[in-house]
């Protein structure tokens, strides 16, 4: 399962200081620790919301995060502007454009940026009137997505749907509608990957990691490819190779117990 490590993300009160300060240690050493964690990209979101005040940030923040590692990164915005902006910085051969949805006006645009530099996308399993409470619905877009991307010459393997997850603190069912639209996908799309951002399951809960862990382990049951998490949680990234070994992602068991081995792995 590819890791995405989410830590250098604006939302985050002090990376919006760090990002408006241009603090380059403070950000550089975010990324370094998420390598080293075992994070397979990087995503980075300077978030300011400002117009070209966020661009500027985002060539600034892909340059210097790109002082100090190779790993590839996810460049996360629903701006256009902002996404073209980080990619005329981006100098790695593998990027993920995080993200797009089935809004015609901005899949064609961004659709264009991602077809133009060969990237991979992460794809909302939404469009217009926001997240559907159904798998139905949220496949339907999924259709639509895959239909104009591979239309641009991607290959389904660079598309990354996200079957979105809402809070079940809000509505308990929709933990399943996620793990239902992941199997769906899955099998309407073979060809294509799956990707979910953990940590919206146990929003507005007590005990939040203890609900991530469990939800990821469901979630790479019904098929899912990659994950945004905290690689610095250690019981995470844990179940994250169990959840490998138990899918049969794992061959021999090899990573788990070189893991093992190596001390890394948290019960």
């Amino acid at each position: 399962m590819l890791v995405i490590g989410e830590n250098i993300n604006a939302s985050n009160k002090s990376v919006g200081q760090a990002i408006a300060s241009r603090d380059k240690k403070f950000l550089q050493g975010l990324a370094i620790d998420q390598v080293s964690a075992g994070a397979d990209f990087i995503d980075v979101n300077a978030g300011t919301g400002q117009g070209s005040q966020e661009n500027e940030a985002m060539e600034w923040l892909v340059s210097a995060i790109q002082e100090i590692t190779d790993k590839p990164l996810a460049v996360d915005s629903d701006n256009p502007t902002v996404i073209e902006a980080a990619l005329r910085q981006y100098r790695g051969d593998k990027l993920i454009v995080n993200s797009v949805n089935a809004e015609p006006e901005r899949l064609g645009a961004i659709g264009r940026l991602v077809a133009e530099h060969d990237a991979w996308v992460i794809a909302l399993a939404m469009g217009t009137s926001g997240i559907p409470d159904n798998a139905d619905e949220r496949l339907a877009a999924c259709d639509l997505i895959m239909d104009h991307l591979t239309g641009l010459g991607l290959q389904p393997s660079q598309i990354l749907f996200d079957p979105l997850v809402l809070p079940i603190s809000v509505d308990c069912d929709q933990g399943m509608v996620t793990l239902r639209t992941i199997e769906r996908i899955r099998t309407r799309h073979p060809g294509a990957k799956t990707a979910l951002g953990l940590s919206n399951i146990s929003y507005g809960l007590p005990g939040r990691k203890l609900i991530n862990r469990g939800f990821l382990l469901m979630a790479a049951y019904a098929g899912l490819d990659a994950v945004i998490l905290d690689p610095l949680d250690a019981k995470i990234m844990s179940f994250v190779k169990v959840a490998d070994m138990l899918t049969g992602k794992d061959s021999m068991c090899r990573s788990y117990i070189r893991s093992h081995r190596r001390g890394i792995l948290v019960e």
